[in-house]
């Protein structure tokens, strides 16, 4: 007779003593200080890993090969011969005698121009960007962590930047992860959106005081933080990154303060609409005319920032991973959002009916959920089922998950950060190719959303002739 030679599962048999051993003491309110300060120093050293010897991040260096591939459409040897006739463009540098020349991307967007001037007038240079359109707002929203939506959001914002756009990144994740990823610096809530949002409420309450004024009735003051956020334009809370084309309003812990003075905002200012705090501002401060493109990292719940967010995109992409748990949750996010912006519109549309007045209505030009971290081999059949039942909605595009993800997240940067030397050419061209097609997808939804503003303009202004 043989004998069983099976192991037990590792829930058996645990020795109650070894395990006190091993409980450690309770653990307190102070507890969580020292976790948590410990944390902040292994997160301070970890994307130290990504700094320069001056404490800050700088973006790497574009070979010649990457330029006439990925940036400036130009043959290689034509592009050499540009810059041999044309001594006063940058020439690059060479890290040894006679070897391939590197750029920096300030010296490739200046390359860029002078193609778009010089240039054959049938290849895209420049990409498209109507004149006199204010600037598209990119939300990434899901009340699903570790779907990739903070990933996605800045290797958007790369993708575009590379391609010749000029963004602003806005993290509304008091987390910050999308701050990291930039070398943001923000040192309290008052270098991020809260004095923004703040200075909306109180230009609604010095409004509001004034028709109190008018009636006889005694004014709400304004407390010390509503005064001085008045005196705050969004280009002071604007900070510049390693990228020369990116720039970025950042978030840290205490962002999360505004998820609870909001609702008091609200109690106070009945009439506020909050929802269109972040909207007005930036138009207000002329933002939406000083960028192309501006991506919005929300946190992952339908908070006050996250309905800001919302509210002022005119595009929204939703990441969500090929799985039945993300793809169930996915479908409550957008209940969610029908639910809760459907509140807002009818709340509205009571008093504009009684007063006459059009009625509101929310609208997105586009709204996307994009597949990410995919797994073809795994995930085929049930993206498969997620496309029949999404139809449009869902991007037929499916990001792919690659090494590349995990080796970049180490050094809290970005693929398009990434040398190339540091692994192979092939490997980068194939590990780059899921992000180049998740931005071409996404780029189509830009110029197709441009384009339809662009006609629609046309056609208005034609029929005032």
């Amino acid at each position: 007779m043989s004998k069983d030679t099976t192991e037990q599962p590792p829930y058996f048999n645990i020795d109650p003593n070894q395990a006190l051993q091993e409980l450690g003491q309770p653990v307190n309110t102070e507890g969580f200080s020292r976790i948590a300060q410990s944390c902040a120093q292994g997160r301070e050293d970890l994307a130290s890993r990504g700094l320069n010897e001056d404490g800050g991040k700088s973006l790497r260096l574009f070979s010649t090969w990457e330029i006439t591939r990925y940036l400036i459409p130009v043959a290689t040897p034509h592009f050499r011969r540009v810059l041999r006739s044309h001594p006063d463009l940058p020439q690059g540098r060479s890290e040894t005698e006679g070897g391939a020349k590197w750029f920096t991307l300030d010296e490739v967007l200046r390359l860029r121009a002078h193609f778009a001037a010089e240039g054959a007038k049938n290849k895209e240079y420049l990409p498209y960007r109507p004149e006199g359109l204010p600037a598209k707002l990119v939300a990434v929203a899901n009340f699903k962590g570790g779907v990739g939506k903070t990933s996605t959001a800045a290797h958007l914002a790369m993708s575009a930047a590379l391609d010749g756009y000029k963004v602003l990144v806005i993290d509304l994740d008091s987390q910050g992860s999308m701050t990291s990823i930039f070398g943001g610096k923000v040192d309290d809530e008052w270098g991020t959106v809260f004095p923004l949002l703040a200075r909306h409420y109180a230009s609604h309450q010095r409004q509001a005081n004034q028709g109190r004024m008018d009636r006889g009735e005694t004014p709400i003051p304004l407390d010390e933080t509503l005064t001085d956020a008045l005196k705050i334009k969004t280009q002071d809370v604007i900070q510049s990154t390693h990228w020369p084309n990116i720039d970025l309003i950042g978030a840290q812990l205490n962002l999360y303060w505004s998820e609870f003075q909001i609702p008091v905002w609200r109690m106070q200012g009945r009439g506020w609409k909050l929802w269109d705090a972040l909207t007005d501002v930036l138009e207000e401060d002329g933002v939406l005319d000083q960028y192309d493109v501006i991506f919005l990292d929300t946190p992952p719940a339908l908070g006050y920032l996250t309905i800001n967010g919302l509210a002022a995109s005119d595009i929204l992409l939703v990441p969500l991973g090929a799985s039945f748990l993300e793809f169930d949750s996915t479908g409550r996010f957008f209940d969610m959002l029908h639910s809760t912006f459907q509140s807002i519109e009818d709340g509205e549309n009571i008093a504009a009916r009684a007063l006459g007045r059009e009625e509101m209505s929310f609208e997105w030009d586009a709204v996307r959920a994009v597949i990410t971290r995919y797994d073809g081999a795994q995930q085929g059949e049930l993206a498969s089922l997620m496309q029949a039942y999404l139809g449009q909605t869902l991007s037929p595009h499916r990001q792919d998950f690659t090494a590349l993800i995990g080796q970049a997240g180490e050094q809290v940067s970005g693929i398009y950060e990434a040398d190339y030397r540091d692994f192979n050419r092939e490997t980068y061209v194939r590990g780059r190719q899921t992000f180049d097609a998740t931005y071409a997808a996404f780029k189509k939804l830009l110029l197709g959303s441009w384009r339809r503003d662009e006609i629609e303009a046309q056609e208005a202004d034609h029929g005032e002739a």
